[in-house]
Protein backbone atom coordinates (compact mmCIF):
# COMPACT_ATOMS: atom_id res chain seq x y z
CA UNK A 1 0.00 0.00 0.00
CA UNK A 2 0.97 3.65 -0.55
CA UNK A 3 1.99 5.90 1.78
CA UNK A 4 -1.25 8.19 3.07
CA UNK A 5 -0.56 11.36 1.16
CA UNK A 6 -0.93 13.15 4.79
CA UNK A 7 2.48 11.61 5.83
CA UNK A 8 4.47 11.64 2.28
CA UNK A 9 7.25 14.41 3.42
CA UNK A 10 6.82 17.89 1.59
CA UNK A 11 10.04 19.43 0.86
CA UNK A 12 10.43 23.37 0.67
CA UNK A 13 13.89 24.82 -0.06
CA UNK A 14 16.19 22.66 1.44
CA UNK A 15 13.92 21.46 4.08
CA UNK A 16 12.19 18.12 4.31
CA UNK A 17 8.88 18.34 6.30
CA UNK A 18 8.22 14.64 7.84
CA UNK A 19 4.66 14.85 7.27
CA UNK A 20 2.07 17.21 6.10
CA UNK A 21 -0.13 17.69 9.29
CA UNK A 22 0.78 20.72 10.07
CA UNK A 23 0.17 23.40 13.54
CA UNK A 24 -1.70 26.47 12.45
CA UNK A 25 -0.22 29.72 14.32
CA UNK A 26 -2.82 30.75 17.76
CA UNK A 27 -1.97 33.05 19.74
CA UNK A 28 -1.31 32.81 23.42
CA UNK A 29 -1.56 36.35 25.15
CA UNK A 30 1.06 35.14 27.67
CA UNK A 31 3.99 37.41 27.82
CA UNK A 32 4.33 38.03 31.34
CA UNK A 33 5.75 41.60 31.16
CA UNK A 34 4.41 43.00 28.39
CA UNK A 35 7.91 42.78 26.69
CA UNK A 36 7.59 40.14 23.87
CA UNK A 37 9.60 37.96 25.23
CA UNK A 38 8.33 34.21 24.51
CA UNK A 39 8.05 31.65 28.17
CA UNK A 40 7.49 28.48 29.64
CA UNK A 41 4.34 28.39 28.51
CA UNK A 42 5.82 28.87 24.88
CA UNK A 43 8.18 26.09 25.00
CA UNK A 44 5.05 23.93 26.90
CA UNK A 45 2.47 25.10 24.33
CA UNK A 46 4.55 24.40 20.67
CA UNK A 47 6.59 21.45 22.13
CA UNK A 48 3.82 19.07 22.80
CA UNK A 49 2.84 19.70 18.85
CA UNK A 50 6.32 18.54 17.97
CA UNK A 51 6.51 15.34 20.63
CA UNK A 52 2.88 14.42 19.29
CA UNK A 53 4.18 14.26 15.74
CA UNK A 54 3.65 17.36 13.91
CA UNK A 55 5.25 17.73 10.84
CA UNK A 56 5.59 21.45 11.04
CA UNK A 57 5.20 23.72 14.08
CA UNK A 58 4.26 27.45 13.38
CA UNK A 59 4.77 30.00 15.85
CA UNK A 60 2.26 32.01 17.06
CA UNK A 61 1.68 35.92 15.10
CA UNK A 62 5.04 37.27 16.33
CA UNK A 63 5.23 41.17 15.86
CA UNK A 64 7.74 42.65 14.00
CA UNK A 65 7.61 46.23 16.02
CA UNK A 66 6.34 46.76 19.52
CA UNK A 67 3.08 48.45 17.74
CA UNK A 68 2.70 45.91 15.56
CA UNK A 69 1.33 43.91 18.63
CA UNK A 70 -2.24 42.93 18.92
CA UNK A 71 -2.75 42.77 22.47
CA UNK A 72 0.18 43.47 25.29
CA UNK A 73 1.29 40.35 26.09
CA UNK A 74 2.25 39.21 22.36
CA UNK A 75 5.61 37.75 21.41
CA UNK A 76 7.68 39.68 19.46
CA UNK A 77 11.04 39.56 17.19
CA UNK A 78 12.52 43.11 17.33
CA UNK A 79 15.19 42.78 19.60
CA UNK A 80 18.10 40.23 20.19
CA UNK A 81 17.11 39.58 23.68
CA UNK A 82 13.32 37.88 21.98
CA UNK A 83 15.25 35.62 19.21
CA UNK A 84 17.24 34.44 22.31
CA UNK A 85 13.88 32.90 23.76
CA UNK A 86 12.78 31.66 20.70
CA UNK A 87 16.21 29.81 20.02
CA UNK A 88 15.70 27.91 23.62
CA UNK A 89 11.62 26.88 21.61
CA UNK A 90 12.95 26.19 18.50
CA UNK A 91 15.88 23.84 19.91
CA UNK A 92 13.39 21.45 21.16
CA UNK A 93 11.42 21.83 18.40
CA UNK A 94 13.86 20.08 16.18
CA UNK A 95 14.89 17.75 19.08
CA UNK A 96 11.63 16.07 18.33
CA UNK A 97 12.55 15.87 14.46
CA UNK A 98 9.25 18.93 13.62
CA UNK A 99 10.18 21.98 11.78
CA UNK A 100 9.91 24.80 13.37
CA UNK A 101 8.07 28.11 11.31
CA UNK A 102 7.44 31.55 13.08
CA UNK A 103 4.76 33.55 11.86
CA UNK A 104 5.76 37.29 11.79
CA UNK A 105 3.00 40.26 11.36
CA UNK A 106 1.61 43.50 12.69
CA UNK A 107 -1.81 43.91 14.17
CA UNK A 108 -2.33 47.20 11.81
CA UNK A 109 -5.93 49.08 12.91
CA UNK A 110 -6.76 46.31 15.01
CA UNK A 111 -3.48 46.00 17.52
CA UNK A 112 -3.47 47.61 21.32
CA UNK A 113 -6.42 45.47 21.89
CA UNK A 114 -7.17 43.54 25.37
CA UNK A 115 -5.99 39.74 25.06
CA UNK A 116 -8.57 37.15 24.40
CA UNK A 117 -9.45 36.33 27.83
CA UNK A 118 -9.89 39.87 28.77
CA UNK A 119 -13.62 40.90 29.05
CA UNK A 120 -12.70 44.02 27.27
CA UNK A 121 -11.38 42.67 24.26
CA UNK A 122 -12.10 43.89 21.51
CA UNK A 123 -11.42 47.68 22.61
CA UNK A 124 -8.26 49.45 22.10
CA UNK A 125 -6.34 49.72 25.05
CA UNK A 126 -5.76 53.37 26.42
CA UNK A 127 -2.16 54.92 26.87
CA UNK A 128 -2.80 55.44 30.06
CA UNK A 129 -2.96 51.37 30.37
CA UNK A 130 0.04 50.72 27.93
CA UNK A 131 -1.90 50.45 25.25
CA UNK A 132 -0.16 52.81 22.15
CA UNK A 133 -1.60 55.09 19.81
CA UNK A 134 -2.32 52.40 15.95
CA UNK A 135 -1.41 52.80 12.91
CA UNK A 136 -3.13 51.61 8.95
CA UNK A 137 -3.24 52.30 5.47
CA UNK A 138 -6.05 54.86 5.97
CA UNK A 139 -7.66 56.30 9.24
CA UNK A 140 -10.56 54.08 8.93
CA UNK A 141 -11.26 52.24 12.61
CA UNK A 142 -12.49 48.41 12.87
CA UNK A 143 -15.62 48.80 14.86
CA UNK A 144 -14.98 49.15 18.64
CA UNK A 145 -11.65 50.44 17.89
CA UNK A 146 -9.82 54.20 17.89
CA UNK A 147 -9.66 55.41 14.61
CA UNK A 148 -5.95 54.81 13.69
CA UNK A 149 -3.46 56.83 12.30
CA UNK A 150 -2.71 56.82 8.18
CA UNK A 151 0.69 55.57 7.68
CA UNK A 152 2.99 58.27 5.50
CA UNK A 153 5.91 56.38 3.23
CA UNK A 154 8.48 56.58 5.71
CA UNK A 155 6.04 54.75 7.78
CA UNK A 156 5.82 51.66 5.27
CA UNK A 157 9.48 52.04 4.59
CA UNK A 158 9.50 51.48 8.50
CA UNK A 159 7.85 48.45 8.57
CA UNK A 160 9.03 46.51 5.66
CA UNK A 161 12.36 46.92 6.96
CA UNK A 162 10.87 46.02 10.23
CA UNK A 163 9.94 42.70 9.05
CA UNK A 164 13.21 42.07 7.06
CA UNK A 165 14.88 42.66 10.46
CA UNK A 166 12.11 39.77 12.14
CA UNK A 167 13.36 37.52 9.23
CA UNK A 168 16.76 37.78 10.11
CA UNK A 169 16.44 37.33 13.64
CA UNK A 170 14.00 34.51 13.44
CA UNK A 171 16.60 32.34 11.35
CA UNK A 172 19.39 33.16 13.46
CA UNK A 173 16.98 31.57 16.55
CA UNK A 174 17.06 28.79 14.20
CA UNK A 175 13.38 28.82 12.56
CA UNK A 176 13.47 26.99 9.04
CA UNK A 177 9.93 28.54 7.48
CA UNK A 178 8.97 32.29 8.00
CA UNK A 179 5.40 33.51 7.61
CA UNK A 180 4.39 36.52 6.68
CA UNK A 181 1.20 37.27 8.27
CA UNK A 182 -1.52 38.77 5.64
CA UNK A 183 -4.53 37.84 6.71
CA UNK A 184 -7.33 38.26 9.53
CA UNK A 185 -7.87 42.01 8.89
CA UNK A 186 -4.29 42.45 10.19
CA UNK A 187 -2.11 45.57 8.66
CA UNK A 188 -1.38 43.62 5.69
CA UNK A 189 -4.66 42.81 4.91
CA UNK A 190 -6.06 46.14 5.18
CA UNK A 191 -3.84 47.12 2.56
CA UNK A 192 -4.61 44.56 0.15
CA UNK A 193 -9.08 45.17 0.75
CA UNK A 194 -10.24 48.08 -0.66
CA UNK A 195 -12.80 48.00 2.28
CA UNK A 196 -9.72 49.21 4.47
CA UNK A 197 -7.51 50.90 1.70
CA UNK A 198 -8.79 54.31 0.33
CA UNK A 199 -5.82 55.76 0.00
CA UNK A 200 -4.61 57.59 -3.38
CA UNK A 201 -0.97 57.12 -3.49
CA UNK A 202 1.06 54.15 -4.87
CA UNK A 203 -0.28 51.92 -2.11
CA UNK A 204 -3.92 52.13 -2.96
CA UNK A 205 -6.52 52.10 -5.84
CA UNK A 206 -5.78 49.46 -8.26
CA UNK A 207 -4.93 45.51 -7.29
CA UNK A 208 -1.38 46.13 -7.75
CA UNK A 209 -0.96 49.14 -5.49
CA UNK A 210 -2.66 47.44 -2.57
CA UNK A 211 -0.46 44.70 -2.92
CA UNK A 212 2.32 46.73 -3.43
CA UNK A 213 3.29 46.52 0.65
CA UNK A 214 2.93 42.83 0.75
CA UNK A 215 5.00 42.30 -2.58
CA UNK A 216 7.75 44.53 -0.61
CA UNK A 217 8.15 42.64 2.06
CA UNK A 218 8.52 39.48 0.62
CA UNK A 219 11.08 40.58 -1.39
CA UNK A 220 12.67 41.69 1.57
CA UNK A 221 11.95 38.97 3.89
CA UNK A 222 13.41 36.92 0.86
CA UNK A 223 16.77 38.96 0.27
CA UNK A 224 16.87 38.15 4.68
CA UNK A 225 16.40 34.76 5.00
CA UNK A 226 18.31 33.52 1.59
CA UNK A 227 17.59 30.60 -0.99
CA UNK A 228 17.48 27.77 1.52
CA UNK A 229 14.58 28.47 4.30
CA UNK A 230 10.80 28.29 3.37
CA UNK A 231 8.56 31.56 3.17
CA UNK A 232 4.73 31.53 3.35
CA UNK A 233 2.11 34.02 3.55
CA UNK A 234 -1.02 33.37 5.37
CA UNK A 235 -4.20 35.28 3.23
CA UNK A 236 -7.54 35.94 4.09
CA UNK A 237 -8.82 34.57 0.70
CA UNK A 238 -12.17 36.69 1.10
CA UNK A 239 -13.87 38.88 3.28
CA UNK A 240 -16.98 37.60 2.93
CA UNK A 241 -18.26 40.94 1.81
CA UNK A 242 -19.50 42.51 -0.93
CA UNK A 243 -16.75 45.03 -2.72
CA UNK A 244 -14.11 43.29 -0.63
CA UNK A 245 -10.80 41.41 -1.03
CA UNK A 246 -12.36 37.81 -2.63
CA UNK A 247 -10.44 34.91 -4.28
CA UNK A 248 -9.87 36.21 -7.44
CA UNK A 249 -7.77 39.05 -5.97
CA UNK A 250 -6.21 36.45 -3.92
CA UNK A 251 -5.23 33.91 -6.65
CA UNK A 252 -3.72 37.06 -8.73
CA UNK A 253 -1.57 38.03 -5.18
CA UNK A 254 -0.30 35.03 -4.57
CA UNK A 255 0.99 34.29 -8.03
CA UNK A 256 2.62 37.97 -7.58
CA UNK A 257 4.15 36.94 -4.25
CA UNK A 258 5.12 33.30 -5.76
CA UNK A 259 7.38 35.78 -8.56
CA UNK A 260 8.46 37.63 -5.79
CA UNK A 261 10.07 34.89 -3.39
CA UNK A 262 7.53 32.87 -1.86
CA UNK A 263 6.85 29.28 -1.08
CA UNK A 264 3.89 28.57 -0.07
CA UNK A 265 -0.09 30.07 0.40
CA UNK A 266 -1.66 29.33 3.88
CA UNK A 267 -5.73 29.76 3.21
CA UNK A 268 -7.76 31.40 5.39
CA UNK A 269 -10.70 33.69 5.29
CA UNK A 270 -12.27 37.05 7.07
CA UNK A 271 -10.95 39.05 9.75
CA UNK A 272 -11.62 42.34 8.30
CA UNK A 273 -14.59 43.44 8.96
CA UNK A 274 -17.43 42.42 11.55
CA UNK A 275 -21.10 41.45 11.00
CA UNK A 276 -20.45 39.31 7.81
CA UNK A 277 -22.05 36.00 7.92
CA UNK A 278 -19.66 32.98 7.65
CA UNK A 279 -20.66 29.48 6.28
CA UNK A 280 -18.61 27.59 9.00
CA UNK A 281 -18.51 23.40 8.84
CA UNK A 282 -16.28 20.95 8.06
CA UNK A 283 -13.27 22.31 6.05
CA UNK A 284 -15.15 25.32 5.50
CA UNK A 285 -12.16 27.28 3.74
CA UNK A 286 -10.99 23.97 1.98
CA UNK A 287 -12.55 25.27 -1.57
CA UNK A 288 -10.75 28.47 -1.19
CA UNK A 289 -7.16 26.79 -0.70
CA UNK A 290 -8.23 24.74 -3.82
CA UNK A 291 -8.82 27.79 -5.77
CA UNK A 292 -5.74 29.44 -5.09
CA UNK A 293 -3.45 26.81 -5.41
CA UNK A 294 -5.23 25.81 -9.04
CA UNK A 295 -5.79 29.09 -10.18
CA UNK A 296 -1.94 30.38 -9.20
CA UNK A 297 -0.25 27.26 -9.63
CA UNK A 298 0.98 27.55 -6.09
CA UNK A 299 1.01 24.85 -2.78
CA UNK A 300 -1.27 25.75 -0.39
CA UNK A 301 -2.13 24.48 2.69
CA UNK A 302 -6.26 24.58 4.03
CA UNK A 303 -7.33 25.61 7.40
CA UNK A 304 -10.44 25.48 9.07
CA UNK A 305 -12.35 22.67 11.08
CA UNK A 306 -10.44 20.21 9.71
CA UNK A 307 -10.53 17.68 12.71
CA UNK A 308 -10.45 13.59 11.65
CA UNK A 309 -7.49 12.25 9.94
CA UNK A 310 -9.57 10.91 7.57
CA UNK A 311 -11.16 13.90 6.23
CA UNK A 312 -7.69 15.66 6.48
CA UNK A 313 -6.30 13.07 4.18
CA UNK A 314 -9.21 13.61 1.47
CA UNK A 315 -8.67 16.65 0.95
CA UNK A 316 -4.75 15.83 0.09
CA UNK A 317 -5.83 13.14 -1.99
CA UNK A 318 -8.17 14.93 -4.31
CA UNK A 319 -5.21 17.79 -4.64
CA UNK A 320 -7.00 20.43 -3.22
CA UNK A 321 -4.30 21.32 -0.89
CA UNK A 322 -0.43 20.17 -0.37
CA UNK A 323 -0.95 19.91 3.46
CA UNK A 324 -3.37 20.38 6.27
CA UNK A 325 -2.98 23.55 9.18
CA UNK A 326 -5.09 22.66 12.72
CA UNK A 327 -5.65 24.37 15.59
CA UNK A 328 -8.56 23.41 17.99
CA UNK A 329 -8.19 19.62 17.01
CA UNK A 330 -4.39 19.59 17.97
CA UNK A 331 -5.69 21.67 21.56
CA UNK A 332 -7.64 18.94 22.22
CA UNK A 333 -5.26 16.49 21.19
CA UNK A 334 -1.43 17.41 20.97
CA UNK A 335 -0.49 13.59 19.36
CA UNK A 336 -3.49 13.78 16.68
CA UNK A 337 -0.17 13.27 14.22
CA UNK A 338 0.27 10.02 16.10
CA UNK A 339 -3.36 9.13 16.31
CA UNK A 340 -3.81 9.59 12.49
CA UNK A 341 -0.92 7.34 11.97
CA UNK A 342 -2.60 4.81 13.82
CA UNK A 343 -5.68 4.90 12.23
CA UNK A 344 -4.49 5.33 8.56
CA UNK A 345 -2.01 1.98 9.30
CA UNK A 346 0.89 4.49 8.70
CA UNK A 347 3.98 3.30 10.62
CA UNK A 348 5.87 5.97 11.98
CA UNK A 349 9.43 6.62 13.17
CA UNK A 350 9.02 9.85 15.53
CA UNK A 351 7.29 8.22 18.05
CA UNK A 352 8.80 10.26 21.72
CA UNK A 353 11.06 7.70 23.02
CA UNK A 354 9.97 7.99 26.78
CA UNK A 355 6.38 6.62 25.19
CA UNK A 356 7.89 4.13 23.43
CA UNK A 357 9.50 2.55 26.36
CA UNK A 358 6.11 2.87 28.23
CA UNK A 359 4.45 0.75 25.55
CA UNK A 360 7.06 -1.99 25.83
CA UNK A 361 6.91 -2.25 29.03
CA UNK A 362 2.94 -2.80 28.85
CA UNK A 363 3.14 -5.07 26.76
CA UNK A 364 5.85 -7.66 28.42
CA UNK A 365 4.02 -10.36 31.04
CA UNK A 366 4.55 -9.52 35.06
CA UNK A 367 7.40 -10.73 36.44
CA UNK A 368 5.58 -12.07 39.33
Amino acid sequence: MSTPHLFQPMTVRSKEIRNRIWVSPMCQYSCENQDGMPNDWHLVHLGQFAAGGAGLIMAEATAVNPAGRISSEDTGMWNDEQRDAWARIVRFIHEQGATAAIQLGHAGRKASDYRLFDARCGTTKPISEGGWRTVAPSALAFPGFDVPEELDIAGIDRVVDDFAAAATRSVQAGFDVIEIHAAHGYLIHEFLSPLSNIRTDEYGGSLENRARLLLRIVRAVREAIGDHHGLFVRFSATDWAEGGWDQDQTAVVAAMARDAGADVFDISTGGLIDGVEIPVGEGYQVPLADHIKSASEVATSAVGLITTSEYAEEVLASGRADAVMLGRELLRDPHFALRAARDLNVHVDYWPRQYKAVQWKARQPADN
